[in-house]
This record gives structure tokens, C-alpha cells and sequence, in this order.
């Protein structure tokens, strides 16, 4: 569809005064295509869907009606961040969702890695079309779609599960940064004011620690998923590797391991740590991370983390391993 192809003439947003040009035409844009109606935009916090709720905000306010759905899978921080920039800075209409006991209970005993990302990408769908079936006078559905979205699978940004709500609903789409590419996404994004550990935060799949929590989840491994990928964020931004390193994050398989905690035998899990760059996310090579930082995180982990005894380092590139482990 010619609507869908990227002006030719249409400049790549590389500095602060191209962004601030494709704002303004933007928030023209949306104020004509919306109008007074109201917008309903799934918002996860992520930089796509973050932008253009920056966006809309800018342009029609109160009449864009933000739901960020907490299905347990975040990051830690990751639900307060949302609420505290859009609700208690930006003054967002937005709507919470505790969903997180829906999620894990559907997802209890699951280990299949496909079957986990269907029932969060299904389960996403029922709780946003819940949520959606409570407003009233919404004609629009904002979605965080960009160019290579539009490249790769259609126009439709269908891994982000919105484009699978019910056609009743019968939404017109709204898509100001579907003409975009990530970086150009992330200068517009720190131009409208996003804090910068949203706008530049490193990628993340779509059913979250859902992933790294490889096997059936259970609460308590989750849990540990949760809190050493902090751990090593933290250590990680302290050293210099915060923007240097394309994606890092922690795994915590479902098998345990003998240890000695306290002068005592102990059966816990292993946490493993992956960081690699890549261009493409078609290879990718491990980061050397100096050893000397390995074993503080290592330290850490097993001292703050509950059920831990061991960590390890993957050190296998993209091929033959890929990137998330699941």
C-alpha cells in the first residue's frame, strides 16, 4: 500500500531541530485525524508505544486514554516508571492493570516456549479488549508501529498483540512514527521530554522475563529473574556499559545446583549472564565484560538474590546461540 512506504524525500532524523520539525507536523496531523474524539493506546513502556503517548498527549491531552497492563513480566521498576512519567508528570489519562495473577496462573506449569508466548499474547488481547469494552466514545487506536514493523510483518504491528482485538471494536488507527526507524524514534522521544532510561533502554522481548524464566515459570524463579537482571543493569550503567552494550540481561534456568551457603549445603538455581552487540540482531558477538566486574556481580547475585548459588557467563555469539535463550 502506497501509505505505507516512506517518502523518498523524506529526511532521516539524526539532530534536535529535525526532531522538533517532525513534531509539530505530527501534532497537526493528529489533531486533524483525531479531532475531539477519544484515542485508546496500550501503553507497555516501551520506547515505541511511550513516543506516541508522548505524542498524543501533546496533541488532544485527557482524550488519549493510556492502559499499561502489569502482567508480572516486567522488568523491576518498570510499572512505577510508567505511572510516575505519564500519570504524575504528564498528567496522563491512565488506566493501571494489576494483571499479574492472571498471567501466572495461565501460565503455571507451561514450558513449551512457544505455548508461554501465545497464552501472554492471548491473554494481553482479552485483558486490553476488557479494558477497551469499559470506555465510552473511543473511535481511535494509537500503536507504536514503525518503518521496520511495516517492512517485516505488514502494517499491522501485530507482535505488539493490539491488532489482534476483536473487529467490532472497529478502531481507525492512529501511527505517527510508522515512518521511523528505532534511532530516529529515540531523538523525537528525548526531544518530547522522555527520560533518557526510557527513550535509549536496550531492547526487550515482547512476553518479557517470561523467557529468561526458561521452562515452566514459578514465582519465586521469576522473582530471581527479576532481581538479578537489576543487579546487573545497576552494575552494568556504574562501569561505563550502559549504551555500549547492545542488550544484557539475566537468564535463570529451571534446573538447581549444589552449593555452600552460611557453612551448609545448599540446592539452588544458577543465574546466567548474557551481554552482546549486534547491528541487526541477525549476528552477534559476546561483549568482553572485564572479569574483575564478573565477580562483583557474581558476589552480588548470590548475596542479595533469594535461591541463588551460582552464575555464569555465556559466552557463545550469534550463531550457533541465539541471542534470548528461549
Amino acid at each position: 500500500m502506497q501509505n505505507n512506504v516512506r517518502p523518498e524525500t523524506m529526511e532521516r532524523i539524526t539532530t534536535p531541530a529535525l526532531a522538533q520539525a517532525f513534531i509539530q507536523e505530527q501534532l497537526a496531523a493528529l489533531k486533524a485525524q483525531v479531532g475531539n474524539k477519544k484515542v485508546l493506546l496500550a501503553l507497555s513502556g516501551g520506547v515505541d508505544s511511550s513516543v506516541v503517548a508522548a505524542l498524543l498527549i501533546k496533541a488532544i491531552g485527557q482524550n488519549l486514554v493510556c492502559v499499561h497492563v502489569n502482567h508480572g513480566l516486567l522488568r523491576k521498576g518498570e510499572p512505577e516508571q510508567v505511572i510516575q512519567v505519564f500519570r504524575n508528570e504528564m498528567n496522563a489519562n491512565l488506566i493501571y492493570v494489576d494483571a499479574v495473577d492472571r498471567f501466572l496462573d495461565k501460565l503455571a506449569g507451561v514450558s513449551d516456549p512457544e505455548q508461554k508466548r501465545k497464552i501472554i499474547g492471548a491473554e494481553f488481547i482479552r485483558v486490553f479488549e476488557e479494558e477497551a469494552r469499559k470506555q465510552e466514545g473511543i473511535e481511535f487506536l494509537a500503536q507504536g508501529t514503525i518503518y521496520p514493523d511495516i517492512l517485516e510483518s505488514g502494517p499491522v504491528k501485530a507482535h505488539h498483540n493490539v491488532g489482534g482485538l476483536p473487529e467490532d471494536l472497529k478502531f481507525e488507527l492512529v501511527e505517527p512514527l510508522k515512518f521511523l526507524f528505532k534511532d530516529e524514534v529515540r531523538v523525537v522521544g528525548h526531544e518530547l521530554g522522555l527520560p533518557d532510561g526510557m527513550v535509549y533502554r536496550q531492547p526487550f522481548p515482547g512476553p518479557g522475563l517470561g523467557v529468561r524464566c526458561v521452562g515452566a515459570i514459578t514465582r519465586d524463579r521469576l522473582e530471581a529473574v527479576r532481581e538479578s537482571d537489576a543487579i546487573l543493569r545497576e552494575e552494568f550503567a556504574k562501569n561505563g556499559l550502559e549504551g555500549k552494550v547492545w542488550q544484557y540481561f539475566t537468564i535463570v534456568p529451571d534446573f538447581k545446583t549444589v552449593g555452600v551457603k552460611d557453612n551448609k549445603r545448599c540446592f539452588e538455581w544458577p543465574v546466567v549472564l548474557r551481554a552482546v552487540n549486534t547491528r541487526d540482531a541477525m549476528t552477534a558477538t559476546v561483549e568482553d565484560v572485564p572479569f574483575a566486574l564478573l565477580q562483583h556481580i557474581t558476589q552480588r547475585i548470590t548475596a542479595e538474590v533469594p535461591g541463588v548459588n551460582r552464575v555464569l557467563f555465556d559466552l557463545t555469539p550469534k550463531p550457533t546461540g541465539t541471542i534470548e535463550w528461549e
